[in-house]
């Protein structure tokens, strides 16, 4: 399997839930308000025998009118037209931001009109339900009605190689995934597991809706990985988007 990470760059985030934009050559994280945290927002796409998946959709920003999430994909000489699958760990608006786009009119439609979207029932309604800051109900809205969106109920497999969990753990109904091919397994942690260092330190954020459970599944996650051999990608890894530590060291995703 082939994986392309899609940086939309660097960020600091802080209580206001605002994506601020961060030069890592030039910003000083000290000048951002107390508590800012420093994130990478880098949605994936895992090339299968069987799809071009996408894994989550980024913030959502346009540059020069285009869709950076479109554009990062030409870069990567992937036809935006060419993803089939777009899988969603959940709907916070740094996931779930490149979901819809506006046309020439100002209305909303979603950005992969060919791809089958994958997103939880009831992820679907809290976000609804729960709105701004975390949510942007008008950018996900046109889930609600896509006849090419599939609304997952618990947990399951799709296409009989991608499995599916609801963790509960940032979000009330987050999933995880893992795409297994031949002898090959890809897992996709989303914000339950968003950053290297997390997985190897016992780390509980205030930020998760359930921290302590956080914790305890990275924990899990990282010993089974390490054992089975899994290559985890990482959402907001301002330096590590991808690791599997059979090739740490010498391949891109090392440390």
């Amino acid at each position: 399997m082939q994986i392309i990470p899609l940086s939309e760059g660097v960020f600091t985030i802080d209580k206001t839930k605002i994506f601020v934009p961060f030069d890592l050559d030039n910003d000083e994280l000290q000048q951002r308000p107390v508590g800012s945290l420093l994130v990478e927002v880098q949605p994936f796409v895992v090339v299968t025998s069987k799809d071009v998946l996408l894994l989550d959709t980024g913030l959502g920003f346009s540059r020069n009118g285009t869709l950076q999430l479109y554009a990062n994909l030409k870069a990567a000489n992937i036809a935006p037209e060419s993803i089939t699958k777009v899988l969603m760990t959940h709907l916070h608006k740094d996931h779930a931001g490149g979901v819809s786009v506006k046309d020439k009119l100002g209305n909303y439609q979603l950005s992969f009109p060919k791809a089958t979207y994958y997103v939880q029932k009831k992820e679907m309604e809290f976000a609804m339900e729960t709105g701004f800051p975390s949510y942007m109900a008008e950018e996900i809205s046109m889930l609600q009605y896509g006849q090419n969106v599939v609304f997952l109920d618990g947990d399951g497999t799709i296409d009989e190689y991608i499995s599916y969990h609801i963790t509960g753990g940032h979000s009330p109904y987050h999933q995880v995934y893992w795409i297994k091919e031949k002898n090959e397994t890809i897992f996709f942690g989303g914000d339950d597991a968003p950053q290297l260092q997390q997985m190897k330190n016992k780390f509980i954020a205030k930020y998760d809706y359930d921290g302590k459970k956080c914790m305890e599944l990275r924990q899990q996650w990282w010993q089974t990985g390490r054992e089975e051999n899994w290559t985890f990608l990482f959402y907001h890894d301002v330096k590590t988007p991808y690791y599997n530590a059979q090739t740490a060291g010498t391949s891109s995703n090392a440390e």
